[in-house]
């Protein structure tokens, strides 16, 4: 295992990362089913 990778796995601003990243993709998949389905529900008037 590289010496990046044991830092970015081991470290607590490793797991920060990790989870920041994460936050970020959930998030994103929300936003974009919540706009799709408020897209599809809305109504002309």
């Amino acid at each position: 295992m590289s010496d990046a990778l044991r830092e970015f796995l081991t470290t607590d601003i490793g797991w920060l990362s990790i989870f920041t990243i994460g936050f970020v993709i959930v998030m994103a998949i929300y936003l974009y089913n919540f706009v799709r389905k408020n897209m599809n529900d809305r109504s002309d008037g």
